[in-house]
C-alpha cells in the first residue's frame, strides 16, 4: 500500500469512527472496510487509543465521562450495570468502584475482559430482566438497573458488598430520591429479599 493510499484510508477510518461517536470495535472496523494495518497505524500514532480488547476510541475526542462503563457495554452488549457501579451512577453511595459490576443472565457467555476490571454476577429470570433502563453514556447505550432494583440487588448480595455499603445506599436513597415503596417491594420479591428489606423500609417510613 502506498503512503498516499494509507493516508487516504486513515482519513476515511477517522470519519467512520467519528460517525460512531468516537468509538469503534475491531469487528465494526473490519465490517466498515477498515483493515487492521490502518487501525494499527492510527493507534501507533496516537490518533486512537485502545480502551479494552478490540475496542478503540479517538484520543482527541471530547472528554469521556464514564469510559469504563461504555467500553464494557460495547464488549458485553447484553450486560446490565449493577450493584456498586449502579449505586455510583445513581449517586447513592460514597464508594468509588474499582471495577465495573455487571449482571448477565445465568448461562450467558462473557468474554474475558482484562481491562477495564469487571465483576460479573449471574442472575436468573425474572430478576435479571427487571428494572433495566438504557442510558446513553459517551455516545454508547449502556444498560443500568434503576435505583430500586439496584437497592434490592445490593440486599441480595449484601454478604459480598457489606451491610455498611447497603445501608448507606438506602439512607442516601431516602435523602436524595423519591421513595417508590411499591417498586422496591416488587423487586424485593423477585430477588427473594422481601423479608430482609422490609424491616429497614418500615424504619424509613
Amino acid at each position: 500500500m502506498s503512503q498516499r493510499n494509507l493516508v487516504c484510508r486513515r482519513d476515511v477510518a477517522i470519519d467512520v469512527i467519528k460517525a460512531r461517536n468516537g468509538w469503534i470495535k475491531m469487528a465494526e472496523a473490519m465490517a466498515a472496510g477498515i483493515n487492521r494495518r490502518t487501525l494499527y497505524s492510527l493507534r501507533d500514532d496516537g490518533v486512537i487509543e485502545l480502551v479494552s480488547r478490540g475496542v478503540y476510541r479517538l484520543s482527541d475526542w471530547e472528554p469521556f465521562s464514564q469510559p469504563d462503563k461504555a467500553a464494557v457495554a460495547l464488549r458485553v452488549p447484553g450486560a446490565v450495570v449493577c450493584l456498586t457501579s449502579a449505586l455510583s451512577f445513581h449517586e447513592i453511595t460514597t464508594q468509588i468502584p474499582n471495577a465495573v459490576d455487571i449482571a448477565v443472565l445465568i448461562g450467558s457467555t462473557v468474554p474475558c475482559i482484562s481491562y477495564p476490571p469487571v465483576r460479573v454476577y449471574r442472575l436468573r429470570e425474572p430478576s435479571f430482566g427487571m428494572g433495566i433502563v438504557e442510558h446513553v453514556i459517551d455516545g454508547v447505550t449502556v444498560k443500568i438497573y434503576d435505583v430500586e432494583k439496584t437497592l434490592c440487588d445490593c440486599f441480595k448480595f449484601r454478604r459480598y458488598l457489606g451491610m455498611d455499603i447497603v445501608l448507606e445506599a438506602l439512607k442516601l436513597y431516602r435523602e436524595r430520591k423519591p421513595l417508590k415503596v411499591s417498586s422496591l417491594m416488587d423487586y424485593a420479591r423477585a430477588c427473594r429479599v422481601e423479608r430482609v428489606i422490609r424491616p429497614y423500609l418500615e424504619v424509613m417510613l
